[in-house]
């Protein structure tokens, strides 16, 4: 069981991680000045770049919407991953071996090393699936893609391949780049016979499972020749690496926009989730080969971050007894969404491939525009089956209905839908309300009332597990509640005096060299006006200069001695671009910001204390006026210093 990763071990990950490199798998960034790089930022749509990366104190800022973090948040936060897993994943990447607490053990160096193989192995078979899709014996595999409205560029947006006719075309392709026998065999892309392994899938059109990092672990394969005597769709089976239960076919590509809209749609098949995506659908998914199942519900959790602030989830079911089964079935594991769950059927049994085929992508987008409620259509599923035109129909209706009522969550909605119910059944309200009251009581004490209370499934709340990216979820990171703190007010960027603050601010974090020959003194007795930029100021003064050599750790230190509103301000101020394009100006720009800011502190004082001589009477204390004189003149040579040396 894996322990708690060692402090010092996680600052090694995040300073030696370069986070440009690991930015640079999802954005596109290029130079906005010495050291500092820009992109469209991935956490929310913008035109302009305003997303920030400033490698040399390993952080990012966006400033258009506020997002910011280390290389470790960034991975948390694009693969929806905990901060065990982002940590843990870094290190793989620079090769560090991580330590752990209480005698816990990380992940398995020689298990880490064959699921890479693995890995290895299904991104080369990917490739190779993808090639093969060009030549001329994949010929019915692409008039199967037109025919139902795919062309060559969406084959290749979701990596559609085409595994050739033919017993061992992938075997020896793998065999040729180094895999041996024994590791084929766990891919589960090969099956084994009297004469040993061959191919699993072939004369198939060919559609790669990527897990929500992107990587592929398994394949889906759809039959194209009628002498083929497999079923019409075959997958991997199960692996170390291919989970079905865990799986949802597309969640690589609809991560982002599932996070962004709050919104997860869940098809049937491959095809579909191609539809839906072409459509304009983005946020649609497909079990492949099971139901959705509580491990996908985790997913989805995950990333809708289903923590009560909203979001929802909609199946789309065909409109007949099978696909309305599903959609039953789906909704015995309502209960353990917070976000709300909607139902979408097509009444012709036409699915979202089909539907885009005969209606165009608006047909896609309306049928999930005209999603229902799950829980109106499981009332309104359990009244089909009875007659209703009968009194005992109707009370045996009733009896079925009035659990499904109960198991509402919004006490808002509940009251709502039981007057709905009284008014398909044509009974009184009073009635049917005793009837949901007596159903509600029975679930919450464990009976029969609902189908789902007795079983055991985890009940969402408010209260719950928090959304992935919000801090470590098994880790030291995670940070205890903390009492209400001071409120500090976003500094004026007009203000002249909180702008000079803010400059010097952004030099003291990203360039800690200049800090030497004195001016450490100089900057830890300066004068900050502003609350949010003295805070600052005061965090650094108490973390010191033991790590400026290290820039990565020098801000990480100054995060964490401010206030937690202001953690976010030290990050911006660490990657906003100084205006210099090269090491020497860079250097002149910070001597003389710094320049400045000491000369402002000697204007200060300067003032003081001509108030004071002011105030003074050099008859009565003659002594004290020379000295204030004395302490003026040393004043202005300080500052004539500062200027000549810049």
């Amino acid at each position: 069981m894996a322990g708690l990763i060692k402090r010092e071990d996680i600052d090694e990950v995040r300073q030696r991680t370069d986070i440009k490199e690991v930015v640079d798998g999802y954005v596109t960034l290029k130079g906005a000045g010495l050291g500092s790089f820009k992109g469209l930022c991935p956490f929310h749509d913008e035109r302009s770049p305003s997303f920030t990366v400033r490698p040399q104190v390993g952080r990012y800022h966006c400033f258009g919407c506020g997002e910011d973090g280390d290389a470790i948040s960034f991975v948390q936060k694009m693969d929806h991953s905990s901060f065990h897993e982002a940590v843990e994943k870094l290190a793989a990447r620079i090769g560090y071996e991580l330590r752990y607490e209480d005698g816990g053990t990380g992940p398995n160096r020689e298990e880490v090393g064959k699921r890479q193989r693995l890995l290895d192995a299904h991104k080369i078979a990917d490739e190779y699936f993808r090639a093969q899709l060009l030549t001329p014996g994949a010929a019915e595999g692409r008039n199967f893609l037109d025919g139902r409205g795919f062309d060559r560029a969406a084959a290749e947006h979701f990596g559609v391949g085409y595994a050739p006719q033919g017993w061992d075309s992938l075997l020896k392709h793998l065999r040729g780049r180094g895999f041996t026998d024994a590791e084929l065999k766990l891919t589960g892309m090969f099956s084994e016979g009297n004469r040993g392994i061959y191919d699993r899938f072939r004369g198939r059109l060919i559609w790669p499972i990527r897990d929500i990092a992107g990587d592929t672990i398994g394949f889906g394969a759809r039959k194209l020749y009628e002498d083929d005597q497999g079923p019409k769709y075959l997958n991997t089976p199960e692996t170390t690496l291919y989970k079905k239960s865990q799986v949802l076919y597309g969640i690589d590509i609809a991560k982002r926009n599932i996070a962004k809209d709050r919104q997860l749609v869940v098809v049937e098949g491959y095809t579909d989730v191609m539809a839906c995506h072409l459509a304009g659908v983005t946020t649609a998914v497909a079990t492949c080969g099971t139901a959705f199942g509580t491990e996908h519900i985790k997913i989805a959790r995950r990333l809708l971050s289903d923590d009560g602030s909203g979001g929802e989830v909609i199946f789309t079911f065909d409109g007949d007894a099978a696909g309305q089964k599903a959609a039953l079935r789906a909704f015995e594991e309502d209960q353990r969404f917070v976000a709300q769950t909607y139902v979408a059927v097509e009444p012709t049994g036409a699915d979202p491939c089909d539907l885009r085929q005969l209606k165009g992508d608006a047909a896609v987008r309306d049928l999930i525009g005209t999603r229902r409620p799950l829980f109106e259509f499981a009332i309104r599923a359990s009244l089909r089956r009875h007659n209703l035109d009968t009194v005992e129909g109707r009370v045996a209706a009733l009896k079925e209905a009035a659990p499904v009522v109960a198991q509402i969550r919004d006490s808002a909605i509940r009251p709502a839908y039981t007057r709905e119910l009284a008014g398909w059944l044509g009974m009184p309200i009073e009635e049917v309300s005793r009837y949901v009251g007596a159903a509600a009581k029975r679930a919450a004490a464990g009976g029969t009332g609902s189908p789902t209370s007795a079983s055991g499934t985890e009940h969402a709340s408010p209260g719950g597990p928090p959304p992935a990216g919000a801090g470590s979820v098994q880790q030291s990171e995670a940070a205890a509640p903390q009492a209400a703190g001071p409120v500090f007010q976003r500094p004026d960027p007009r203000d002249p005096v909180a702008g000079m603050e803010r400059q010097a601010l952004e030099v003291v974090l990203q360039e800690p060299g200049v800090l030497g020959g004195g001016a450490w003194e100089r900057f830890e007795v300066s004068y900050f006006a502003t609350p949010a930029y003295a805070a600052v100021h005061t965090a650094i003064r108490a973390a010191g200069l033991a790590h400026a050599a290290d820039p990565v750790a020098w801000v990480e230190n100054i995060r964490q001695e401010v206030p937690e509103p202001l953690r976010p301000l030290v990050s911006e101020l660490a990657v906003t671009p100084l205006p210099a394009s090269t090491p020497e100006a860079m250097q002149r720009y910070c001597r003389d910001i710094l320049a400045r800011l000491f000369e402002l502190q000697i204007t200060r004082i300067k003032a003081d204390k001509m108030g004071q001589l002011q105030r003074l009477d050099a008859v009565a204390f003659p002594a004290d006026f020379q000295r204030l004189n004395r302490e003026l003149m040393e004043l202005e040579m300080q500052r004539r210093a500062l200027r000549s040396d810049n």
